[in-house]
């Protein structure tokens, strides 16, 4: 690619589009939510809309409205009469901040760790972890001692009180589980009586009071994450599933605090369908179904909140990016409230074109034009993290960045994706390693097949990350791998990771010792001479999820064998990159990758220098 053909997207670009707002809320005849501000060191503002149209920070520079509960977060900020309650990255503290003036705290110094807010009365209610201990507490806003209201499991989530103040409802579970595979919806009279479970038996995701004797909830013990009305007589039989329809109207639960519905008087909003279009809409009792309100966007992000004429949830489109949008219940009028964001021209972004390959969801997005005139395009499969999660076919620029460069995108939903019901969700059960493997390679070959791609690399972050290390020993598919914090040894990842998915691989692969050989025979680091292509490894210096030591260990094996390796690390991230500076010398560094592997030089971004003796790559190279 020369410098005199058409202009691609920049890494600058993506670095400051390719995110989303995590929070929303309506407070009276304002909206307010938070974002990314990657230009300032990461942190995310909180930010408010005025009833006249103009946005404002709500949260004073320098400050940070992002906490560590269970490592991934949880919601981390409400308002309170005009003023923000907010837990704060550097502290991880509560604070109290009104309008115009400095934050003050409602906490004491400590190793705690608060989120998952939510307000009642003169208090938040909200998760406090301390070490591998997680209560709901209550902390008063005018700063008074916090009161302990529950401490039942080794993990909880969505505090809500009874709208007669009697009773107050939680999500909770024990290791080995995750959310997504079995927790308990259970309530407790606030006067200090024995709670009793509502609902066991499958995955709870997210519950609301109904009135002062029932619960919505959304729980997939049909195979399919749908919302219930559960009365509080703890029958499960009793419970009525209000939409029964095979699609999910909740997710994987990641971060604390998540919302999947918001309660709108007699109504209900929410986001439901699949990993491949998941729309917004609203329902009743009736069982009928979902009057779609969404207008053209096809992707929500777990978010909502709802008042008597508006909800307010954050949208994406293959052409959008995700944004803070309201709709009026009643018309569906639809106003997109957060500020707009510069966009590459429309004739660089990809169109996303969902596909099923011998069983396997993806996503295509065909490159914008080739890097050479000779023979197919390369492509690239994307591998999501978690790997209990889904991509979405939505404008991504990291994807457009590649696709404007000439590089296709093959997202791969494998087996263990969200989206498709409980039974496409246990395919990975025990086969952490074997089927995403598998089912990447299966869409790989495709495009080899079938004259799409040339050749094929992979990438993912994270779980992601696994999958493509994987990929990369255990299958001859692949010419290459750019692994972002990802897991390299299992075995040793179990235990040093934290808490929260400590016990997660008990699922993936199976119980330790009784299984350790299917981590032995699945450990990328173990296998690392059988490498098909050289490796990319990205990694945070402050990860407390996947460890430095991980690509640290990999590196180490591909130059003991032979391999070809890069390895760059980034002080100051953590599990992910949130610097503006990051993103840019993350992408950059991934172009200069494929240009090697793939053979068509990159002079706009800096050379990377891979290492090993096994072979020596120059610009133009091919792998």
């Amino acid at each position: 690619m020369s410098r005199t053909e058409p202009v691609s997207i920049s890494a600058v670009d993506v670095a400051r589009v390719d995110d989303r707002p995590l929070w929303v809320e309506i407070c009276g005849d304002e909206v307010w939510w938070d974002e990314p501000r990657p230009q300032e060191g990461g942190r995310r503002c909180v930010v408010r809309r005025r009833a006249d149209g103009s946005v404002e920070d709500v949260l004073p520079p320098g400050w940070n409205a992002r906490n560590r509960v269970i490592e991934y977060g949880g919601r981390s900020w409400r308002s309170h009469q005009g003023a923000l309650v907010f837990t704060n990255w550097a502290d991880q503290r509560l604070y109290r901040c009104a309008p115009g003036g400095e934050p003050v705290p409602l906490t004491p110094e400590g190793p705690a760790r608060y989120g998952d807010l939510v307000i009642h009365g003169d208090e938040v209610l909200c998760v406090r972890e301390i070490g591998r201990e997680r209560a709901i507490v209550a902390v008063p806003l005018d700063g008074g001692p916090l009161r302990v209201l529950v401490e039942a499991h080794h993990f909880v989530m969505n505090p809500r009180v009874s709208p007669d103040g009697r009773h107050i409802a939680w999500i909770g579970w024990n290791h080995p589980d995750m959310p997504w595979d079995a927790t308990e919806l259970c309530v407790a009279p606030l006067d200090g009586a024995e709670p009793y479970r509502v609902v066991a038996g499958g995955a709870v995701a997210q519950a609301e009071w109904r009135d002062a004797g029932s619960l919505y909830a959304v729980t997939d013990t049909t195979g399919w994450w749908n919302i219930h009305l559960v009365p509080l007589d703890g029958d499960p039989a009793t419970a009525r599933n209000l939409t029964p329809l095979p699609m999910e109207f909740g997710d994987a639960v990641w971060k604390l605090g998540q919302t999947f519905f918001a309660v709108s008087g007699d109504s209900i909003v929410t986001m439901y369908g699949t990993a491949d279009l998941r729309r917004l809409g609203v329902i009743d009792e009736s069982g009928a179904p979902p009057r779609e309100i969404g207008g053209d966007a096809t992707y929500w992000s777990p978010t909502l909140a709802a008042d008597a004429t508006h909800v307010v949830g954050v949208a994406a489109s293959p052409y959008r990016p995700y944004e803070v949008v309201r709709i009026e219940l009643a018309t569906g009028k639809r106003e997109t409230l957060s500020p707009p964001k510069r966009l590459p021209p429309a004739e660089l972004l990809p169109t996303p074109e969902p596909v099923m390959i011998d069983g396997v969801h993806a996503h295509l997005y065909a490159p914008l034009r080739p890097p050479s005139a000779e023979g197919a395009p390369p492509y690239v499969v994307f591998v999501h993290g978690g790997p209990t999660s889904a991509a979405a076919p939505i404008l991504d620029l990291e994807v457009a960045y590649f696709t404007s460069r000439g590089i296709g995108v093959a997202e791969v939903n494998y087996g263990g994706s969200t989206g498709y019901g409980r039974a496409y969700r246990e395919r990975l059960r025990h086969n952490w390693g074997v089927v995403d493997v598998q089912d990447s390679e299966t869409v790989a070959r495709r495009l080899l097949a079938d004259g799409t791609a040339g050749k094929v690399a992979i990438r993912g972050g994270s779980a992601g990350g696994w999958t493509s290390l994987a990929a990369l020993v255990h299958s001859d598919v692949f010419c290459g791998a750019a692994a972002h914090y990802a897991i390299g040894d299992p075995e040793s990842w179990a235990a040093e990771t934290h808490d929260f998915e400590s016990r997660y691989l008990d699922g993936l692969i199976g119980p330790l010792p009784e299984t350790r050989q299917r981590y032995l025979d699945r450990s990328p680091a173990l296998h690392a001479e059988r490498a098909s292509g050289p490796a990319l490894l990205m990694h945070g210096l402050e990860d407390a999820i996947v460890d430095p030591s991980q690509a640290e260990r990999f590196a180490a094996e591909l130059e003991r064998h032979g391999g070809t390796w890069a390895y760059l690390a980034f002080p100051g991230e953590q599990h992910g990159w949130r610097r503006e500076e990051t993103i840019v010398a993350v992408l950059e560094a991934e172009l200069a990758f494929y240009g090697l592997i793939f053979g068509f030089p990159t002079p706009e971004v800096p050379p990377l220098v891979l290492r090993g003796p096994s072979v020596t790559f120059t610009p133009g190279d091919s792998a």
